[in-house]
């Protein structure tokens, strides 16, 4: 702490804390690095940040704080909200327990004078602390917490975090969606008032706004300055991007709570999920370049172990589960060179359709006579591990468990279905119980490497909070009984991707949608924040199950590599000539995929979006690189513009070379560019990312894998 101002710097960023006297601390600055200030100079910094006194306003510099609100005169978003009055606090304490780490701790009432005397039901009111911690990346984390010290019961309607922009931050950028369409971009400019997402599903949605962007004008994948804010939490949330006619604009956000569903009774505490924020000078990828270490490193995963190739059974086989038949699968599956087998939906006690079974995590003796064992047998002889779907946060009123138990039911019998189904309410001790119960029985009978874990409909009612944290608990309680288990998070797909779940999960399931032009776009902007080896990347069937669409084998090849690649297809009706394929494209996967699982990702900003465009992963030394060259639709030109190639060492030279995947893209064209007639070119890194290569004439929804490699 420099004279109650503190300056947490890291990667070339930095934020200035101002928690001089006894008022509630502030931000003066978050963004580029301000430099080693010496005590004095950070003195002279906080005195030239005060704003004007502006004319029919408060008779003070305004200033928004960590916990702003009205008695502060800030008429925006309050960060505090359910008691009435509004409570007023003061800071009592100022931790630092790292260098780039502070807890703040105010407690309720105004200050009279030093940081531990406050007046005013200090000793019988809330207190609240805050926790901001910059990481070496430059990530900053914010989290409160509101504990009742009072004799009172306390209503909580919302505890919001937020961080100011600076104005010439003038447009935002976040997301929306569908199922099977998530997290497609919306850019509009940062005009007075509020910009506020809203998530009320129980999970984040299929239109999780995700991450929530503020940049200067024309910001994009390499150019620009961003200011970006994530919520790390799998329930309701909000993200809000606001701007005051007093000139002040921040960013931020916080869990959504419904009125009266949580109020803190003596002695009680509720802590906030971690608000993640990074600031970048390099555009969009300069944030992925922050937020993807800092998302390594919250995974249980460890980084050295190899993601495995995997098939999925769900659209090869769907409810038809047949011993035969998928030992048949399993066969086909390790011969091209596939490294774990997961069992979908319908391996369950009458689990023949999608209205019935939820809640009975037992095997179906019908299906099933021998148990699970002959099929795990078999594909552990084949060399191969296993994986398992479950759906353990629901239940079907047409199963043993509602019939026994309908109080376990959220809601009741005539409370609307979704996909069939209700909600198990895991927030009741006996169901969770329950469900933790059977799916232990299963990991100890059964040698299951890896779950599965699906969420197939919105909560629709009872506590997302409560419901939220007992499905934490659940993860966290079965990877304690079973370490080295796995786990996917799906949620309808994309229903659930978030830092707060995978900071329990290996992989999330990024969409239901296997057709590669609508993944392709779910990619470009999943990969904002998830490394590509946490989201799965499967190799569908030529005809998208869920768009009717068919593309070529070389287009599924290419979009599904970068990612944790896997197959989502009958390779038993697969001919010959496309299982040697895949063979091959499953060899250039384990070729590559020590780059892509630790490289850093990048995209070029293309003149033509919605027709072509580029992305890639470059090792962290720089001396390799997997590009792909993404033809989404027909250019404007007959020839387009040589394509660049960013994110390489300007001072190397490199090779770049087609990468056979197991089936060449369709070209439009009399003659290639002679440089890919001849195999490959070298040229420096300088070269390929200002004036790049002419690549050959891609058909509209093809895609070209193109290896660049120090010479």
């Amino acid at each position: 702490m420099t004279s109650g101002l503190i300056h947490l710097r890291a990667a070339g960023s930095s934020v200035l804390l101002d928690a001089r006297g006894t008022e509630v601390p502030a931000v003066l600055h978050w963004g580029a690095d301000l430099g080693a200030l010496t005590p004095a100079e950070a003195v002279a910094f906080a005195e030239s940040q005060v704003p004007a006194v502006g004319p029919s306003s408060i008779d003070v510099p305004l200033r928004p704080s960590l916990l702003a609100g009205l008695a502060e005169g800030w008429s925006g978003r309050p960060s505090l909200t359910g008691a009435f009055p509004a409570p007023v606090f003061a800071l009592a304490d100022v931790e630092e327990p790292s260098p780039n780490a502070v807890r703040f701790t105010l407690s309720q009432g105004r200050a009279s004078g030093g940081l531990a005397a406050v007046a005013d039901r200090a000793s019988e009111g809330l207190r609240v602390t805050l926790d901001l911690d910059l990481t070496a990346d430059g990530v900053l984390r914010m989290r409160a917490a509101v504990h009742n010290d009072g004799a009172a019961p306390t209503p909580l309607a919302s505890l919001d975090l937020a961080l100011p922009l600076p104005g010439r931050a003038r447009e935002i950028l976040d997301f929306s969606g569908r199922w099977p369409r998530e997290r497609q971009p919306q850019r509009r400019e940062l005009a007075h008032g509020t910009w506020l997402r809203e998530t009320r599903h129980g999970r984040p949605g299929h239109d999780d706004p995700f991450v929530m962007m503020a940049g200067t004008p024309g910001f994009g994948f390499r150019s620009g300055e961003v200011w970006a804010v994530h919520l790390a939490w799998s329930g309701d949330k909000q993200l809000f991007a606001e701007a005051q006619a007093t000139g002040q604009q921040r960013l931020g956000g916080g869990e959504l709570l419904e009125p009266g569903e949580l109020v803190l009774g003596p002695g009680e505490s509720y802590e906030s999920p971690w608000l993640v924020a990074a600031w970048s000078s390099a555009g969009i990828d300069g944030l992925t370049a922050r937020l993807h270490p800092f998302a390594r490193s919250l995974s249980p995963t460890d980084p050295a172990v190899p993601r495995k190739v995997l098939l999925n059974t769900w659209e090869a086989v769907y409810f038809d589960h047949s011993e035969s038949r998928l030992l048949e699968l399993a066969d086909t599956a390790a011969a091209a060179g596939v490294e774990r087998f997961v069992l979908d939906d319908g391996w369950m006690l009458g689990r023949t359709d999608d209205r019935r079974a939820l809640g009975d995590w037992v095997v179906d003796p019908v299906k099933w006579p021998r148990g699970l064992h002959p099929l795990i047998d078999h594909v552990h002889a084949l060399g191969m591990d296993f994986g398992l779907w479950v759906e353990p946060e629901m239940v079907s009123l047409d199963s043993e468990t509602a019939r026994v138990h309908p109080e376990w039911v959220l809601g009741d019998a005539s409370s609307l279905t979704w996909r069939h189904q209700h909600v198990l309410d895991l927030a009741n001790p006996a169901a969770f119980a329950h469900v933790l119960g059977q799916l232990s029985a299963l990991l100890d009978e059964y040698d299951i490497a890896y779950l599965k874990w699906d969420q197939n409909r919105d909560q629709l009612g009872g506590s997302a909070h409560l419901q939220t944290l007992a499905t934490y608990r659940l993860m966290d309680e079965l990877r304690a009984r079973f370490p080295g288990l796995e786990i996917e998070s799906c949620s309808s797909g994309g229903g659930r991707v978030d830092l707060g779940v995978l900071t329990r999960v290996d992989r999330v399931w990024p969409s239901d949608t296997n057709d590669p032009l609508e993944r392709q776009a779910i990619y470009r902007w999943t990969s904002l924040l998830v490394p590509p080896e946490y989201f799965g990347a499967h190799l569908g069937a030529a005809t998208a199950h869920t768009t009717g669409r068919t593309h070529s084998l070389a287009f599924r090849f290419a979009t599904a590599l970068f990612g944790h690649a896997g197959i989502e297809w009958d390779l038993t009706r697969a001919t010959d000539a496309e299982r040697a394929a895949v063979v091959r494209w499953i060899a250039a996967y384990k070729r590559f995929r020590g780059v892509l699982h630790s490289g850093v990702v990048v995209r070029g900003d293309s003149p033509e979006p919605s027709a072509r465009f580029v992305h890639g992963v470059v090792a962290p030394d720089r001396a390799s690189a997997l590009f792909a060259v993404v033809s989404v639709g027909s250019t404007r030109d007959a020839v387009p513009a040589p394509t660049v190639f960013p994110g390489l060492d300007p001072a190397l030279h490199y090779r770049v070379t087609p990468v056979d995947l197991g089936a060449a893209p369709r070209f439009l064209q009399d003659a290639p560019p002679p440089w890919f007639a001849a195999g490959s070119v070298v040229a420096s890194g300088r070269s390929l990312a200002v004036a790049g290569l002419p690549m050959p004439l891609l058909a509209p929804e093809e895609a070209l894998v193109l290896h660049v490699e120090v010479v």
